[in-house]
Formats: C-alpha cells, sequence, structure tokens
C-alpha cells in the first residue's frame, strides 16, 4: 500500500508495524477510501507529521482540513463519514456496547501488548505474555456462538483485535488450536477477509509468512 502519486482529499500518516495504525488502515479498507497512505518510519518521522499532529505521533488522518490523532476517533469518524458498510450498529444500546467492547479490548490486550512489545523488563512482559494468552483462551469459547466478535456482522470491534491477534507470533504468544480451536476458526474468518488482506503493510505482511 504505497504512497500514490497524485495526493488525494484523505491522507493517512501510519507506522507499518503499529497495531493502531492497522485497525485505521482495516477501516480504510473495509470502507473503500481513496486514501493516501504514508508509510512513516516512527524512528524517523517527517516534518510534515508534526506539522499537523501536535503530539507528533503515528497514526494520523488529515482530511481536507481535519486532522485526527487518536485511532478510535478515526474509525468512529471514517464510518460516519462512509457508512457503508457500517461498521457500528445503529441503535444506541448496541453502539454503546461495541464502544464498551473497544474499551475493554484496549484495556484487556492492547495494553498487554504494548508492554510486551515497548518494554524492556524480562520479568514484566513475560507476564503480560502469560496474562494475554490466558485471557485469549478463555475468551475462545465466544466464538462459536457467533462468527465475529458478539455479532452476527464484521464490525469496529473486529478492527480492534484482528491487529492483535495477527500479531501473536512476534509478541511470544503461542496458543494451539486444540486448547482454543473458536478463536482460530475466527481468526481464518479476519484474516480470510479482502479488506484484511489489503490492509497490510509490507512489515506486517511478513509477521505471519506461513
Amino acid at each position: 500500500m504505497g504512497v500514490v502519486a497524485k495526493r488525494s482529499s484523505m491522507t493517512f500518516f501510519s507506522d507499518g508495524e503499529d497495531h493502531y495504525s492497522h485497525r485505521v488502515r482495516i477501516v480504510l479498507a473495509e470502507k473503500a477510501v481513496t486514501v493516501d497512505i504514508i508509510d512513516v518510519d516512527a524512528f524517523n518521522k517527517p516534518e510534515e507529521l508534526a506539522d499537523v499532529n501536535p503530539y507528533n505521533e503515528l497514526p494520523a488522518l488529515v482530511d481536507r482540513d481535519l486532522v485526527l490523532y487518536e485511532a478510535n476517533v478515526m474509525m468512529e469518524y471514517l464510518d460516519e463519514r462512509f457508512p457503508h458498510p457500517p461498521l457500528l450498529p445503529v441503535y444506541p444500546v448496541a453502539r454503546a456496547e461495541s464502544r464498551l467492547y473497544m474499551y475493554r479490548i484496549q484495556r484487556d490486550w492492547a495494553a498487554l501488548v504494548d508492554l510486551i512489545l515497548t518494554s524492556k523488563d524480562k520479568g514484566a512482559v513475560e507476564q503480560a505474555q502469560k496474562e494475554l494468552r490466558e485471557s485469549l483462551i478463555n475468551v475462545a469459547p465466544i466464538f462459536q456462538e457467533k462468527p465475529y466478535f458478539m455479532s452476527e456482522d464484521f464490525t469496529i470491534v473486529d478492527c480492534c483485535l484482528a491487529p492483535i491477534l495477527w500479531r501473536l507470533p512476534i509478541l511470544g504468544v503461542e496458543i494451539t488450536k486444540e486448547q482454543a480451536q473458536p478463536l482460530f476458526d475466527y481468526m481464518d474468518r479476519l484474516f480470510s477477509r479482502e479488506s484484511f488482506i489489503e490492509s497490510l503493510s509490507e512489515a506486517e505482511q511478513e509477521m505471519r509468512l506461513d
């Protein structure tokens, strides 16, 4: 997903290894948005990023005069800006439940992922790997009930979870099919979606070469 020659009205500054950037790229692909995706080296950021994002952090989405620099805000904006296919439920109660699932994914799983990827404390990393592995095994049975996360349809919640599951090999989190077959079936459904395949950066493609 290289930078297109001519700038479109929407530009997405993305870290090709970052799971927060990845979740937004899945939404962009799901909506078939025409977007200029700029793959940024997190350790060598362009000056342009600092010009649009006061925190000089990735990801960042620029849509004409609008600049967004928080992944979940970007995802919800894209869902409202491009309503088809919808990734959040129509009704307020169901929308609130989806947002709560996103919050729990952040607290329960994404925080562990961030710790594993950034901490230099070996003991803390090993504990986080253990917690993430056990938590995913424990939640696996819910995927027997519905094809996606607590839903018959692919939603914004799946966009948050898919990048984490894709990264399990590089996170050092090993789960067997015997331990969590429904989770593997869910991952197969996610990873075979056209939008997910399109969303992958070169770095992400290399995370799973089997």
